[in-house]
């Protein structure tokens, strides 16, 4: 029997984590103006804001593990998942949830004291709903088509990004939108295979994601033409970013952001390949298929992990080059 910390640490998804520090990471270094106070200037609002979509994302993977319990028992890949839920009280887990937004409003309300930027409640009130709206009834988005992405790539990326972005500064340049947008892409780029993975099981419970509506064979082009458009855009907002820096040159960089792109793309063109032949095969001979569809699409945790850290380190030589 596990103790409850680490039940609810299971619950949470810590697979996700490294997002919320890619977030940051990202916010600061587009955000960031020099000079600026160690402490009041840099320091308190990295602590706050890290903290409240922090709190705010635990919330997110919460509730999507509720929501999804009956659905995810018939998933082996997320038995564990599944059995720390069983064994954790469902009140209790409610309390924790709530004391979390609770406390992360705390945090947010002092800091939009301290800097007086109306909009970060704004940002803030529109993660909750997104994060809770995406997983739980009635409105389930991520089982109504095209709003599933579009919540994603709010909740995942622009949201917590753009908070972060103007706990330092409300002068955001068009690189820094154009960089978020393809982030943004990839972001839902990385996680459409989790999508995949869950297609067999999702159509059998007729739910309806974005993946069940147009295909297996779609959705791999789909998450392929994502990543193109998202890299190239991200790759054009960081040369951008860094082509108003001292150190210009620092953009040669880009070219290991290019390799985890290609990297995954590799991964991606081998799920549409499958998907592919998948349509073809006799019934008797498709159970194979299923898996290694599966198991492939199981690996995008990997794959999220891989490309944020290739963002996460452009953006750390686009802020080296604002502290050189």
């Amino acid at each position: 029997m596990l103790s409850s910390t680490k039940l609810l640490l299971k619950i949470s998804r810590p697979e996700f984590a490294p997002a919320n520090s890619a977030s940051l990471i990202i916010g600061v270094a587009w955000g960031l103006t020099l000079p600026v106070g160690l402490l009041w200037g840099l320091g308190i609002p990295l602590v706050m804001a890290y903290s409240v979509i922090t709190l705010v994302a635990a919330y997110a993977a919460q509730i999507n593990t509720l929501s999804d319990y009956e659905l995810d028992l018939k998933d082996e890949t997320k038995r564990e998942l599944v059995n720390a839920l069983s064994q954790f009280p469902r009140g209790k887990l409610r309390i924790i949830m709530f004391m979390e937004l609770a406390l992360s409003f705390a945090i947010l309300s002092l800091l939009v004291v301290i800097e007086g930027k109306i909009v970060m409640f704004l940002l803030w009130a529109a993660a909750v709903f997104f994060a809770h709206a995406y997983s739980a009834p009635p409105l389930r988005l991520k089982s109504r088509g095209v709003f599933a992405p579009v919540t994603l790539l709010l909740v995942l990326s622009v949201l917590p990004v753009s908070f972060v972005a103007y706990s330092f500064s409300t002068n955001l340049n068009y690189a820094f939108w154009l960089f978020l947008m393809g982030q943004a892409l990839t972001v839902y780029g990385v996680i459409v295979p989790a999508e995949i993975r869950d297609y067999f099981g999702d159509k059998k419970m007729g739910i309806s994601t974005f993946t069940v509506q147009i295909g297996l064979v779609k959705a791999s082009l789909f998450g392929i033409a994502l990543l193109i458009v998202g890299g190239s855009l991200a790759s054009a907002g960081l040369i951008l970013g860094l082509a108003y820096s001292a150190f210009p040159l620092l953009s040669v960089f880009i070219a290991v952001l290019a390799a985890a792109y290609v990297y995954i793309l590799g991964k991606y063109w081998k799920l549409y390949m499958l998907s592919k032949k998948y349509m073809y095969i006799q019934l008797e001979n498709q159970n194979t298929l299923e898996n290694e569809i599966v198991t492939i699409a199981a690996k995008n945790p990997k794959w999220i992990t891989l490309i944020t850290q290739a963002i996460v380190l452009m953006c750390v030589v686009l802020l080296v080059s604002k502290l050189i």
